[in-house]
């Protein structure tokens, strides 16, 4: 042990001035600790901090590893750890705030004394630090859609804007429903050869990140002839409004927007709805008394539409999402609130779990599964690689003469 003979370890307790604030044994000040009390500090000597070594050598060293430093996947690191969030989590698992069976059996019949000095022995120790090597590179999801879509420029227009008749325009799209078009090229569903080939070989990731760069492009009309007669179409397209929204601009993520689409492609759609090429019983119901004329008209009036630019951002970078995390865990990972852990140098698949146990409730906290629930998997492997790089800070937790 590196620290001073007292470690001043930050707990609950019921009395925010109790005489027992001056004792140095952990037991006498810890013995009325409730959940929800006020924090204080609480004097661990090194004969308690050596009693929480003892005790975490016999339980926590077999998954946690030898002074705090795990070597096993998906267990964290506790060397240095934040001691009120240790004590706090302990009791949480005692309580069945928190399960985990291995935990749950661990420390089901620890004494609260106990907890106390294996979490002043757990901060006590120096933490972990990165494992050495290159700094983790961090996926851009739009610049990797970008990248993918480079073989789409030669049939949909640069940025997605259709100069091939017959071709349709990619922008204007929601992404959910641009992803879902091109998984069913890719399966079948939508009868296409050429496309069902170009997309074989492209994962759902990067069929995502293609329909989310597309999303955010700048949009524009389809520089392509539309045969047909506008306003005749105007008329005969009331009924589409309804579903692909006023002006041809939808509003379900689920429905295409149909405004500035090349006109030979919608055409092309209605006869295949028409004669069940292309299923969906929706569209089949509303397309089967089209004839073509109908159909052209329909589809020049929408092909004069212009298309409106989506409500969609570009995704925050690591690096802006690390910032709204160390708001409370501090910079770079480094947490200086007792109640909140530090994620630096971390083991990065132990954070991945934690982040995607806070999106399915399987791990309660309302903050953090209002932080996490956004997250795409790829922003959630992201942020664990960057705090798992991260230099580990031990604290000092300093107190001082009231005024």
């Amino acid at each position: 042990m590196k620290r001073s003979a007292r470690t001043i370890v930050t707990l609950l307790s019921v009395a925010a001035a109790s005489a027992a604030t001056h004792q140095s044994d952990a037991a006498a000040q810890s013995a009325s600790i409730k959940p929800g009390d006020e924090l204080r500090p609480i004097y661990a000597k090194l004969e308690d901090v050596a009693d929480g070594k003892r005790l975490a050598d016999s339980s926590c060293a077999g998954c946690h590893g030898v002074s705090g430093i795990s070597t096993t996947a998906g267990i964290p690191n506790l060397a240095g750890q934040r001691p009120s969030y240790l004590y706090l989590e302990l009791k949480a698992y005692q309580s069945g705030g928190r399960t985990n069976s291995a935990m749950d059996a661990s420390v089901r019949f620890i004494s609260d004394d106990a907890l106390v000095k294996v979490s002043a022995y757990f901060a006590s120790l120096d933490p972990a630090q990165p494992i050495a090597g290159a700094a983790p590179t961090y996926l851009d999801p739009v610049q990797a859609g970008k990248t993918a879509a480079a073989v789409c420029a030669g049939c949909h227009g640069e940025a997605g804007v259709s100069k091939t008749p017959g071709t349709p325009s990619l922008i204007g799209l929601d992404p959910q429903y641009l992803a879902s078009a091109m998984k069913a090229y890719r399966s079948g569903q939508r009868k296409s050869d050429l496309m069902k080939s170009m997309l074989a070989v492209v994962a759902d990731a990067d069929i995502d990140h293609i329909a989310l760069f597309y999303a955010l492009q700048k949009p524009g009309r389809a520089q392509t002839p539309a045969p047909g007669d506008p306003e005749a179409g105007k008329a005969s397209a009331a009924g589409c409004a309804g579903c692909h929204g006023d002006q041809g601009v939808s509003g379900n993520p689920a429905t295409p927007s149909l405004a500035g689409q090349d006109a030979l492609y919608l055409a092309a759609a209605l006869r295949a709805y028409k004669n069940a090429t292309r299923l969906d019983e929706t569209m089949k119901a509303l397309a089967a008394s089209l004839d073509d004329n109908a159909s052209k008209n329909i589809s020049a009036y929408y092909a004069a539409l212009e298309p409106q630019p989506l409500n969609i951002r570009k995704p925050p970078t690591t690096e802006e999402w690390a910032q709204k995390c160390d708001r409370c865990h501090g910079l770079n990972g480094n947490s200086t609130d007792p109640r909140i852990p530090a994620l630096a140098a971390q083991r990065v698949e132990y954070l991945q779990a934690a982040l995607s146990d806070y999106q399915t409730h399987a791990r309660r906290s309302p903050e953090m599964a209002a932080m996490s629930g956004v997250l795409s998997e790829e922003e959630v492997n992201n942020l664990a690689a960057h705090y798992s790089s991260q230099k580990a800070r031990a604290v000092v937790f300093v107190t001082v003469p009231g005024k």
